[in-house]
């Protein structure tokens, strides 16, 4: 089992700047592929983007490519969410999740474990 803990959302003026950590504890970090989705209100949960578990590869929304930047420390088991020039429309909750694939996963089905979400609130 893993359990995973987001922290670092919060309310930020338009074009600022914010960086989620996803803390995880249980199996060993490295073995899984770590991923951030986002859900606004009405709307179905999307991708965001999502790291291998060796760090090598990373996927984005090609939207949000060239914003937003997956990372991860394995020795701190930690994955991270860098995201910068924020608009009103990337307001949501953001989840980060594990997945039993070693390599990026774009659809929530492929997710085994999810965090409790942070807000993410962009006023313009």
């Amino acid at each position: 089992q893993v359990q995973l803990v987001e922290t670092g959302g919060g309310l930020v003026q338009a074009g600022g700047s914010l960086r989620l950590s996803c803390a995880a504890s249980g199996r060993t970090f490295d073995s899984y592929s770590m991923g951030w989705l986002r859900q606004a209100p009405g709307k179905e949960r999307e991708f965001v983007a999502a790291i291998s578990g060796s760090g090598g590869s990373t996927l984005y929304a090609g939207s949000l490519k060239g914003r937003f930047t997956v990372s991860r420390d394995n020795a701190k088991n930690t994955a991270y969410l860098q995201m910068s020039s924020l608009k009103p429309e990337d307001t949501a909750v953001y989840y980060c999740a594990a997945s039993n694939f070693r390599l990026p996963q774009i659809l929530p089905r492929e997710y085994q474990y999810w965090g409790q979400g942070t807000q993410v609130t962009v006023s313009s």
